[in-house]
């Protein structure tokens, strides 16, 4: 199941909380974001193993700045990245974000 996060202090507590979880930064205008983002429930329904969060760019701009400045990855949108102790070992952007790939990405960063 998809949660939301708007907020920095949201995304402090997963860090907190969460040893292993992804998140994604959806577009609500973006026609590639909504396609990644169909991706990502996908992948989100079927897995529960490992929590999924998004946030809405444009609801939540201070906190995207935050995530791409702390993980030292520059901002896209979409983007999605795994988040795993506290560091982020894989990202991917636009068409890359795929049911697929987040899979592997797990699969990958055990």
């Amino acid at each position: 199941m998809l949660k939301k996060i708007d907020t920095l202090e949201q995304f402090e507590e997963l860090l907190k909380k969460e040893d292993k979880f992804f998140i994604l930064k959806h577009s609500l205008t973006c026609p590639i974001s909504h396609a990644a983002f169909q991706e990502y429930e996908k992948y989100a329904e079927s897995n529960q193993g490992v929590p999924a969060y998004y946030l809405a760019v444009q609801e939540a701009r201070p906190l995207s700045n935050e995530i791409a400045e702390k993980f030292e990855i520059k901002h896209e949108s979409p983007q999605a990245l795994l988040i795993e102790s506290g560091s982020a070992v894989w990202n991917a952007s636009h068409w890359k974000i795929t049911n697929r790939a987040l899979t592997t990405a797990i699969s990958e960063n055990k």
